[in-house]
């Protein structure tokens, strides 16, 4: 159960009106960051702990916190656009939309809301229950909520910058300590977890046996920055890594449907004059459709890559990099040079 008091958790008084701000401080409402996801991400993640005692007791005593913090965020709003200028509410009275957008406020808060708050973030956007993370993992919800308060804390922040009220920073001042403070319980319940043997560094604690072996420690290097390698030094970095699979082409689709499509074989085979890169035994090869003799060999399927690539260039034609077990696994069109 719920008890309300009519006390705030902490002051929410501006010292002036000021409804273009309160128009930006409703992305700490019903933003995606904002109090109302955590407040129902710690709900339901509360209320599907599966563990009575310390953990569940941490997730509901911030989740109700939290339920506080829109409630402060909401008086702030509601009071940063009362007693607007009366010039202001005149003209919004004779065309709300005209005078919300031209001075900046959201027309919504005045038309829907009485010039209050809404559960919406600073487009006026609707809040979206999809904001939310409660899997049930509680080290993979705790890391989501970490991530959260970080984020929460960052338009904080930002918004803290954008105001000069004294009363509004100090809210915002005490909101950003509490973000603070639940950045660093979630981290150190983090840790409990593990000390506690409910979980590893790795979410879920399952399947490592069954999880491919070869792809668990390496990082693919796939922009054109140098130094991901830098990040650590326990998983390998490869350089210039090669795709697995084949050629993600859709199958036909249903005549009915009109779809434009070729077949793959017409679109992929390799053509007279073409580049192949193929495995033959133990070494790599290229060769040049409609001629029987290789036109070099490798041990690494990288530098045989490289060698077919240069070919095809000059050549001016495509080049048909397989797998290891024959079947093609890329295909590249380099157009002849006039």
């Amino acid at each position: 159960m719920f008890r309300h008091t009519k006390l705030l958790q902490f002051e929410a008084k501006p010292e002036k009106p000021d409804p273009v701000y309160a128009h930006k401080l409703q992305e700490l409402i019903g933003g995606a960051y904002g109090e109302m996801t955590v407040t129902m991400q710690y709900l339901f993640q509360g209320w599907n702990c599966r563990i009575e005692g310390k953990y569940k007791d941490l997730i509901m005593d911030t989740a109700t916190e939290e339920i506080g913090h829109v409630e402060m965020l909401a008086t702030m709003v509601a009071r940063l656009l009362e007693g607007a200028p009366a010039t202001a509410t005149a003209e919004a009275v004779k065309d709300p939309v005209m005078a919300a957008v031209l001075g900046g406020m959201d027309p919504q808060q005045a038309i829907v809301a009485g010039g209050g708050a809404l559960p919406a973030d600073s487009n006026g956007i609707p809040w979206n229950g999809e904001y939310i993370v409660a899997s049930g993992s509680l080290l993979a919800d705790f890391r989501a909520n970490a991530a959260a308060e970080a984020q929460g804390r960052l338009q904080t922040a930002r918004l803290y910058n954008m105001t000069d009220d004294p009363g509004v920073k100090a809210m915002l001042k005490f909101n950003l300590a509490r973000d603070t403070v639940h950045q660093k319980q979630w981290l150190a319940a983090i840790e409990e977890l593990e000390a506690d043997g409910l979980e590893g560094p790795i979410a879920p604690t399952a399947l490592f046996d069954e999880e491919d072996q070869t792809h668990n420690r390496t990082i693919w290097h796939l922009s054109d920055g140098p130094d991901g390698a830098a990040v650590t030094t326990d998983l390998e970095y490869l350089i210039d890594p090669e795709p697995l699979g084949g050629p993600g082409t859709a199958p036909k689709p249903d005549p009915a449907l009109y779809s434009t499509h070729t077949t793959a074989s017409s679109s992929l085979a390799p053509a007279e004059g073409d580049i192949e890169t193929f495995h033959d035994g133990e070494v790599w090869k290229n060769k040049v459709v409609g001629n029987a003799r290789a036109s070099g060999s490798a041990e690494k399927k990288s530098d045989a890559v490289t060698a077919g690539r240069k070919l095809a260039i000059k050549r001016g034609t495509a080049h048909f990099i397989h797998t290891k077990d024959g079947r093609i696994g890329e295909r590249r069109t380099y157009p002849r040079a006039r």
